[in-house]
């Protein structure tokens, strides 16, 4: 699966849309709920990081498959909103495949 940038492109989606998931459904909760404020400092660092990193993965896919602004732009839409790296992978497992 690492073996080709889209490959690269969908672990590192996954990895970011879980530290996402995590930050809004377990550090959030802590943080409000539970009064663990330190829960959100330390997953959202960890998710702003990924997120970087997934950014520049997708930039890398971009120029090494010569895509066109729509896959990029999908992938950066995806990155905002919850699930929607993993909808994002699922176009991205169909093109691989070709």
């Amino acid at each position: 699966m690492l073996q080709t940038p889209i490959g690269r492109l969908r672990a590192m989606g996954f990895i970011e849309g879980m530290s996402l998931l995590f930050l809004l459904f377990v550090a959030m909760p802590l943080k409000y709920w539970a009064g663990y404020p330190m829960a959100v400092t330390i997953a959202g660092s960890l998710h702003g990081g990924f997120f970087i990193l997934y950014l520049m993965v997708l930039l890398y896919a971009t120029f090494a498959v010569k895509w066109s602004l729509k896959w990029p732009a999908a992938g950066l839409l995806a990155a905002f909103v919850p699930f929607g790296n993993f909808l994002y992978d699922r176009g991205l497992k169909t093109y691989d495949q070709k």
